[in-house]
C-alpha cells in the first residue's frame, strides 16, 4: 500500500479542523483566504511556466501537437482548456488535445482505477499517433498519478517534449518531465479535496501556457482574439467590433472591410491600418505568418514601393 501522508495535498489543513462547526459565512471566508495564496504560489514558478510555453511554442509553430494527459480533475481541466482553444484562437481541434484517463466518458463519470493504469497512457498516445514533434503535459494534482507518469515515461521514448504541472514539490512524475512545473499550494481547506486550491493553481498555469502561446503565434493582436471564426450574427457583430477597436475606424468602415475581406478579422485590419486592398493584405499576411502587427509594416512598406 502506497504511503501517501508526505504528500501536501493530502495532509490535514491545521486552520480548518473545525470546518464541520462553522457556520456557512466562516466557511465561505476561510475557503476565500486559502484561495489568495493559490496566485502567489503560481508566481514562483513563473520561470519555469515561461520555459515550458517557449517549448509549446515551437512544436506547434513547427506543426506539433499540445496533448494534455491527466486523470479525474486534473484530466478534466486538460480537457476544459484544449476545448476552449478552438473558438477562442481559431486552431483546428488537433492543435491542442486532451487525454483523460479512462476515456472521454471519464469526463462526466469518474472510471475508477483508471488512474492507476500506466501502460494505458502509452496505448492511448499511441493511438494519437504522438510524434518527437509533440509537446505532452502531464496532469496530476498528487504529482504521482502512474497514468500520467507512464504517459510522460512514453513521451520520452517517443522523442516528444515533455512538461509536468503538480502540487507537490520533487514529486515522481516531475522525474519524468522535461520542464516540471511544480506549484505547491499546501494542504486543501477539505482534506485531499483536490478540486479545490490544486485545481485553481492547474487552471491558472493552462490559462498562461495556452493563450501566452497563442499570443506568440500571431492568434492576437494588441488584446483582441484575431482568428475568430464567424459563423454567426453574434459573431459577425463581434469580429465588427474587434476591427473598430483595433484600427479606431467606424461601424462602415469596419462593416466594408470586413465584407471584402470575407469576415477575416486580420485582413480588415491589415486593409484599413495600411490603406490597401484584399490581395494586398492576404499577401502581407502570408509574409508574416499571421502577425498583424508585422503585416501592416509590410503593406505599408509594399505600397511606398510602388508609389
Amino acid at each position: 500500500m502506497e504511503d501517501l501522508n508526505h504528500l501536501v495535498t493530502e495532509q490535514r489543513n491545521e486552520r480548518t479542523r473545525d470546518l464541520s462547526e462553522l457556520s456557512i459565512h466562516e466557511i465561505a471566508g476561510i475557503m476565500n483566504l486559502e484561495d489568495r495564496k493559490v496566485a502567489e504560489s503560481v508566481h514562483l514558478a513563473l520561470p519555469i511556466i515561461g520555459k515550458a510555453i517557449e517549448v509549446i511554442v515551437k512544436a506547434i509553430d513547427q506543426g506539433g501537437r499540445l496533448i494534455y494527459i491527466g486523470a479525474g480533475t486534473s484530466g478534466r481541466l486538460g480537457v476544459l482548456d484544449a476545448s476552449e482553444c478552438p473558438p477562442t484562437f481559431g486552431v483546428d481541434d488537433q492543435t491542442v488535445q486532451a487525454v483523460m484517463a479512462g476515456g472521454a466518458g471519464a469526463f462526466i463519470k469518474a472510471v475508477e482505477g483508471a488512474e492507476d493504469d500506466e501502460d494505458q497512457a502509452s496505448i492511448d498516445l499511441q493511438s494519437r499517433k504522438l510524434s518527437s514533434l509533440d509537446v505532452v503535459v502531464g496532469l496530476t494534482a498528487s504529482g504521482r498519478t502512474p497514468y500520467v507518469k507512464g504517459a510522460l515515461r512514453y513521451a520520452k521514448q517517443m522523442g516528444a517534449a515533455s512538461i509536468s504541472v503538480t502540487c507537490n514539490r520533487n514529486s515522481i512524475v516531475s522525474l519524468y518531465a522535461d520542464h516540471a512545473i511544480e506549484v505547491e499550494v499546501g494542504p486543501e481547506v477539505l482534506t485531499g479535496s483536490t478540486r479545490l486550491k490544486a485545481a485553481t493553481a492547474q487552471k491558472m498555469v493552462l490559462n498562461m501556457l495556452t493563450t501566452t502561446s497563442m499570443i506568440k503565434l500571431g492568434k492576437v493582436y494588441q488584446n483582441l482574439m484575431m482568428d475568430l471564426n464567424v459563423s454567426n450574427i453574434k459573431l459577425k457583430e463581434r469580429a465588427r467590433n474587434i476591427v473598430m477597436e483595433a484600427t479606431g475606424a467606424d461601424y462602415e468602415i469596419a462593416e466594408r472591410a470586413l465584407t471584402l475581406a470575407n469576415n477575416h478579422v486580420k485582413t480588415a485590419i491589415v486593409m484599413i491600418e495600411a490603406e490597401t486592398d484584399v490581395l494586398m493584405a492576404r499577401k502581407a499576411l502570408d509574409e508574416t505568418k499571421g502577425f498583424v502587427a508585422q503585416a501592416i509594416v509590410s503593406a505599408r512598406s509594399s505600397l511606398r514601393e510602388q508609389v
